[in-house]
């Protein structure tokens, strides 16, 4: 800024003589004293360096964050293609840096990237599923600086108490089974993000989202890591009115490791 104000006053002598110019022809000289018009002139001119200054940092933070976005989903995309197995049935294996073994550096990006998708959003608890969301849910919950809640699939002698329950449809392990979380943990003043590895059918994040709708918390959103365009579950959810951010969405793919990628 000091700079950009050192530039104006560089300039407030040449644009003074035309202003002075501009007065003199329109015999206005009495009305505006040359202190007048050098003090409306050079606070015009400070303003305006300092609003084009703002204007353009807050394009520049912009347009920062969303390349950092983009070299998530790029980075996430690539570990897909190089580490990802097609199998029959529409399965995609990632279990070697997502599901199973954990790229842990890979999850900050992540968490990195839904901060700043929904770091705006006052968000109070992240909620997920066990098992596989847990990771991701932990480490992007370390940006929010807020606690983690997953839904057990099982009964526990650990889950004492009244419980919210939802019973989800597996399209992985093709069987429903009742999640719970305890009322302790979701309450109406809650502002829940959802997070979860895949987004497939969408019956896991139904399920949250029904749990977390019992308790009356509010839903901002939900985090995906990787999502299947090709089948209904995006869509379910959006014409629900849900915000789903994915950093990757898979168009199509097929078991000779062809996988195509929608571009966001």
């Amino acid at each position: 800024i000091h700079k950009r104000v050192s530039k104006a006053a560089e300039e407030t002598p040449r644009l003074l003589c035309t202003l002075r110019k501009s007065v003199q022809k329109r015999r206005e000289a009495t009305v505006f004293s040359n202190f007048a018009v050098e003090k409306i002139l050079q606070i015009d001119i400070i303003n305006l360096s300092i609003g084009r200054g703002f204007n353009a940092s807050v394009r520049c933070c912009r347009q920062s964050e969303r390349e950092k976005g983009d070299e998530t989903m790029q980075l996430m995309e690539e570990q897909i293609r190089k580490n990802g197995i097609v199998r029959a049935g529409n399965v995609l294996k990632v279990d070697s840096f997502l599901n199973h073994q954990m790229d842990i550096d890979l999850f900050n990006e992540m968490g990195k990237e839904f901060y700043r998708l929904f770091g705006e959003e006052h968000v109070t608890k992240i909620v997920t599923i066990e098992a596989s969301g847990i990771g991701i849910a932990c480490v992007a919950a370390q940006y929010f600086r807020v606690p983690v809640v997953f839904a057990k699939k099982s009964e526990s002698k650990n889950l004492d108490g009244d419980v919210y329950t939802s019973a989800v449809a597996s399209f992985t392990h093709n069987k429903v089974y009742d999640i719970r979380i305890s009322k302790k943990y979701l309450s109406e003043d809650d502002r829940i993000l959802l997070i979860d590895d895949f987004l497939a059918k969408g019956n896991a994040l139904l399920g949250l989202l029904d749990v977390c709708q019992q308790s009356g918390a509010t839903v901002v959103g939900a985090g995906i890591a990787i999502e299947k365009g090709f089948q209904e579950g995006g869509q379910l959810l959006r014409k629900r009115g849900l915000r789903v951010e994915s950093l990757a969405i898979v168009d199509a793919m097929d078991e000779n490791g062809e996988i195509v990628f929608r571009r966001q």
